[in-house]
């Protein structure tokens, strides 16, 4: 259904796609972590590890957008950062 012109299923789908992709390269961050963790470049696999805890960040502000969608928020301003 259409509001504002907006349609809100296919939004929500959209948003859903998206947090899939963003699971998918934080599992590949998460490999690529321990891997430079084993490979004793403790540096790489820090700045790994911490760009896996921003994508799970911008995994939550996606749930927070269709929590919006769907009206289940009680604050209305949710918006999506690009990490």
């Amino acid at each position: 259904m259409c509001e504002n012109s907006v349609n809100v299923p296919q939004l929500k789908l959209s948003v859903g796609q998206v947090d899939d992709a963003i699971a998918l390269s934080q599992q590949w961050l998460e490999q690529l972590h321990h891997l430079a963790d084993h490979g004793k470049k403790p540096e790489a696999s820090a700045e790994l590890a911490q760009a896996g805890v921003l994508l799970g960040e911008a995994r939550a502000k996606l749930d927070d957008a269709i929590a919006a969608l769907e009206g289940r928020t009680a604050s209305p301003d949710v918006t999506v950062e690009l990490v």
